[in-house]
């Protein structure tokens, strides 16, 4: 393992449901009583033989005592923590980890708590500007939520969902794409021929919906300016709306959104979730990109998938028992917002705001169509290679915009054999980029991007001193 688990949460969970006490554990699992309330205090790791043991003695996926899940629940409570509210208590990383060990759910209540103080700041902020201007109030200060709280549950899940992701291979074998390369024809044959729909490709009217299914002609219009990836992309999430809405609803249901809005977003996210599985098997998938070597230039030529595709794709292979390399994904536009986020990763998004200036994802708009290729390292030490590239999108009309974005995809410096980006990269003289989430936590004293002071530190102004940042951080 490449580092120690510490799962007592896990564990005290494990025993509660199974109805067995400390003593009763110990017994099954052959240690002493207080082992077992040791490993449940956190006071000492799971070793590999008690993992066995538990695996093999209540038949449990181990991967679910892994770390990486309260590796991000600590970046996300030090995030929070940060705010100005709490400076006073003087939280520090020791506080923040003891409360993500010892209670999750805890910290994932307080975590959820935050968002809504927040939200209701922000709203009250507004609704000032609006009396001000006298610009009647709406009550909408909530509709930011529920986008967080879905982000959240694909977050914590590693960005994988088993049962979906076993049904899409399960299509993908029956419709024969394991062996073909035209995943648009067979998806129409298959919605004409099970569902008697019809799929008809409209004009390219920028004005109009790119897709729009018509329950009661059976029919699914798909508009003329979607590429030809995409356009399969949502014949097949047509075809999981038709035939795994029980599925997807399963899986909405067991995350508990606190809105119906979260819960409809989730159901969309899920639909594409199958898609994007479906057009790239899992098996067949995995195999291809590490016989390329994660080649991102390969894997679009070899699938016909777009780009993005396929890095949303890689950074979902996480699999029990056949997992892929580790990625993380995003997806940020010329304002450095964070559009898409997704991390099987211990690397760190913001939650709020934009991200890191350092990171090449920005630097990537100077030089579309190309890869580029960063070492960086963020404040806890941990390495990562880093893709970056920007994509473009020509208007859809005369005088409309040029879209742009840059689309991030990376894993930790351990997994460099397995990267063709590695290649020629010395990891032990190549620069190193000092990455960061986002300002406002970021311990770096010496960092000449940074946007404004962190908010858990005092800085020191000095009226004769004048440097390329106007203050020092204590």
């Amino acid at each position: 393992m490449r580092q120690k688990v510490y799962a007592g949460h896990a564990v005290r969970r494990l025993r509660e449901k199974l109805d067995l006490k400390q003593g009763e554990l110990a017994q099954r699992l052959g240690v002493s009583p207080s082992y077992v309330n040791q490993i449940e205090s956190n006071q000492r790791p799971l070793t590999a033989s008690v993992l066995i043991a538990i695996s093999r003695t209540f038949a449990v996926d181990i991967t679910t005592f892994g770390a990486e899940d309260l590796d991000r629940l600590v970046a996300d409570l030090r995030e929070v923590t940060a705010d100005p509210l709490f400076s006073d208590l003087g939280l520090g990383l020791q506080d923040v980890k003891a409360v993500a060990n010892l209670s999750p759910a805890f910290a994932h209540a307080f975590l959820r708590m935050h968002v809504a103080l927040r939200r209701t700041a922000e709203w009250r902020a507004s609704l000032d500007d609006m009396l001000t201007a006298g610009v009647p109030p709406r009550a909408d200060e909530a509709k930011l939520i529920p986008y967080e709280e879905v982000r959240d549950f694909f977050h914590y899940i590693d960005n994988y969902v088993d049962s979906l992701d076993r049904a899409a291979e399960s299509t993908a074998i029956a419709l024969g794409l394991l062996d073909r390369a035209d995943p648009a024809g067979a998806f129409a044959g298959h919605l004409a021929h099970r569902h008697g729909v019809t799929v008809e490709l409209g004009h390219a009217d920028p004005t109009a919906p790119l897709s729009q299914y018509d329950p009661r002609l059976r029919r699914l219009t798909l508009s003329g300016v979607l590429s030809a990836p995409t356009r399969a992309f949502r014949m097949a999430a047509t075809i999981a709306q038709l035939e795994h809405a029980d599925l997807v609803a399963e899986t909405v249901a067991s995350a508990r959104f606190r809105s119906q809005t979260a819960a409809d977003i989730c159901r969309l996210a899920l639909f594409n979730y199958f898609a994007g599985a479906v057009m790239l098997p899992y098996r067949r998938f995995l195999d291809l990109a590490r016989s390329l070597r994660h080649d991102l230039d390969r894997l679009v030529l070899e699938t016909g998938a777009s780009l993005e595709q396929v890095c949303h794709r890689l950074s979902t292979l996480q699999r029990p028992g056949a997992k892929g390399v580790p990625f993380y994904f995003a997806k940020v536009d010329r304002a450095g917002n964070i559009t898409k986020r997704h991390s099987a990763t211990r690397f760190q998004f913001a939650r709020h705001g934009g991200a890191c200036a350092a990171w090449n994802a920005h630097e990537a708009f100077e030089m579309p169509g190309r890869t580029l290729v960063q070492l960086g390292e963020m404040p806890d030490g941990v390495r990562y290679i880093c893709l970056a590239r920007a994509v473009t999108a020509p208007p859809l009309r005369h005088g409309g915009p040029v879209r742009a974005f840059a689309l991030g995809l990376g894993c930790e410096v351990s997994f460099a054999h397995d990267m063709v980006y590695a290649d020629g990269l010395d990891l032990k003289t190549a620069p190193v980029a000092p990455l960061g989430v986002s300002c406002r936590i970021c311990p770096r004293r010496d960092c000449d991007l940074r946007a404004f002071p962190p908010l858990d530190r005092d800085i020191r102004i000095d009226e004769n001193v004048r440097d390329i940042i106007p203050f020092t951080i204590s």
